[in-house]
């Protein structure tokens, strides 16, 4: 239920927020078994030079896909979510043809994705989303996929030998 809103309907560049995506996409080929969550996933030279927030994954390291989406929904890792785009699709590009499928099927009429993590070195017009559509997203993933709740609320953890925090201030107050 909608309880107040403004400006739902603009179109912006939704930044990390696609992650929710991705994280919609992973959870499910986790549910269909195409995913393990202790399935290796070697990390490739995209992956590694992925700018943005990282995991601090090394390139032609192994992963397993559930400490690849610890990083990504706790760390924010760019890379992290290349390297599940990857691992779930085959390329990048290929994911995001996925998710631009799934978005057209939860009904998100104002949403295009052009790849996993939102990140991009310049303003990007073709990768939008709106308020709306994010919030249709974020209730099908809760509805859907209610198991990665877990993830989104551990505050920090430990990957590599790394100490890794939550970048969700909400978790902090």
């Amino acid at each position: 239920q909608i309880l107040a809103s403004q400006e739902a309907d603009l179109k912006l560049e939704p930044a990390s927020l696609t992650k929710v995506m991705t994280t919609y996409l992973v959870a499910s080929a986790l549910k269909n078994k195409s995913l393990l969550p202790d399935q290796k996933v070697v990390i490739s030279e995209r992956a590694w030079r992925t700018y943005g927030s990282r995991s601090f994954l090394q390139v032609g390291s192994m992963s397993t896909v559930e400490d690849l989406l610890k990083g990504m929904v706790i760390q924010s890792g760019n890379d992290a979510s290349v390297a599940l785009a990857e691992a779930t699709a085959g390329s990048e590009d290929a994911f995001a043809d996925r998710m631009n499928s799934e978005a057209k099927r939860l009904g998100l009429n104002d949403t295009h994705f052009l790849n996993s993590s939102g990140f991009f070195d310049n303003a990007e017009p073709r990768h939008y989303s709106t308020a709306r559509d994010l919030a249709k997203l974020a209730a099908a993933l809760v509805r859907d996929h209610p198991e990665t709740h877990a993830i989104h609320a551990i505050k920090e953890y430990r990957s590599q030998g790394i100490l890794q925090h939550n970048r969700n201030r909400l978790l902090w107050l």
